[in-house]
């Protein structure tokens, strides 16, 4: 699927549809949209797009990349509708940002030859940007909106670039036990906000665990996620075999079918 126009050619025609999309006369569920709505579309499509990566698929991670750029479009037009600025802009600043932070490649201002070194000056110039000088803390620029593993994860990453993380992967296990003990005691006084903390504990320590060994926890989990589904469709589909249903069919048959699913 590689077009022969150039990219400044199909850009320019999108551009020109989401114009007509949101102008006078032009369709009227876009023209009603807001920064506010359109949130859910845009974490939707986000996701989408990273289900289309897992399942390498080109046509389909063409097709969710496409719906996820039209978002970028989207509430880039909302704000040139209030006056504020528009996708040259949004463009724009993304190339200022690239060239500022890459002075390795564009400049030859420094000796970066290493990914560790480039990722240390990334964070270098960034705390210099506009915006990022007054922040109170190192990990103030973390989303709050990031889901829970991946936020815990990049928390840890921040802390640990500055001194604070373990010294051993050794430690980080016996951390885990030590938490798997306190969410046994509070599971076993029957304490739910108890439980509730702790486990939150285990999991934040999970986490570190796979940060040291450079797994990235939400993938992992994702990953694993996956793998569940295509087990227990396979238990589906060997019950429906047998025409019955999950509900009439035993757990011991149903871990029968699970084991085999793992055996495929």
């Amino acid at each position: 699927m590689n077009s022969s126009k150039k990219p400044e050619a199909a850009f320019s025609r999108l551009t020109s549809i989401v114009d007509t999309l949101m102008s006078e006369g032009g369709c009227p569920w876009d023209l009603v949209q807001t920064r506010e709505s359109l949130k859910p579309y845009l974490v939707e499509e986000t996701y989408e797009t990273l289900e289309a990566l897992d399942g390498n698929q080109p046509e389909k991670i063409v097709d969710e990349m496409g719906d996820l750029l039209y978002q970028i479009l989207f509430h880039s037009k909302i704000s040139e509708n209030r006056g504020e600025f528009n996708i040259t802009d949004v463009i724009e600043n993304l190339s200022e940002k690239m060239i500022r932070r890459h002075p390795h490649v564009f400049s030859k201002k420094s000796e970066t030859d290493t990914p560790e070194k480039v990722l240390h000056q990334w964070d270098e110039i960034k705390k210099q940007e506009k915006g990022n000088q007054n922040q109170k803390s190192v990990l103030d620029n973390v989303p709050k909106a990031l889901p829970g593993l991946a936020r815990a994860q990049k928390l840890q990453k921040k802390a640990a670039k500055q001194g604070f993380d373990w010294d051993q992967v050794e430690d980080v296990i016996a951390k885990l036990d030590e938490e798997v003990e306190e969410f046994k005691e509070a599971f076993r006084d029957d304490d739910t906000p108890h439980m509730t903390e702790e486990m939150g504990d285990l999991l934040f320590v999970i986490v570190n665990l796979a940060r040291y060994k450079k797994i990235d926890a939400e993938e992992a989990l994702r990953g694993t996620s996956n793998k569940f589904i295509k087990r227990f469709q396979h238990i589906e589909q060997e019950v429906a075999k047998r025409g019955k249903t999950l509900k009439e069919t035993s757990l011991e048959e149903m871990e029968r079918y699970w084991q085999e699913a793992k055996k495929l």
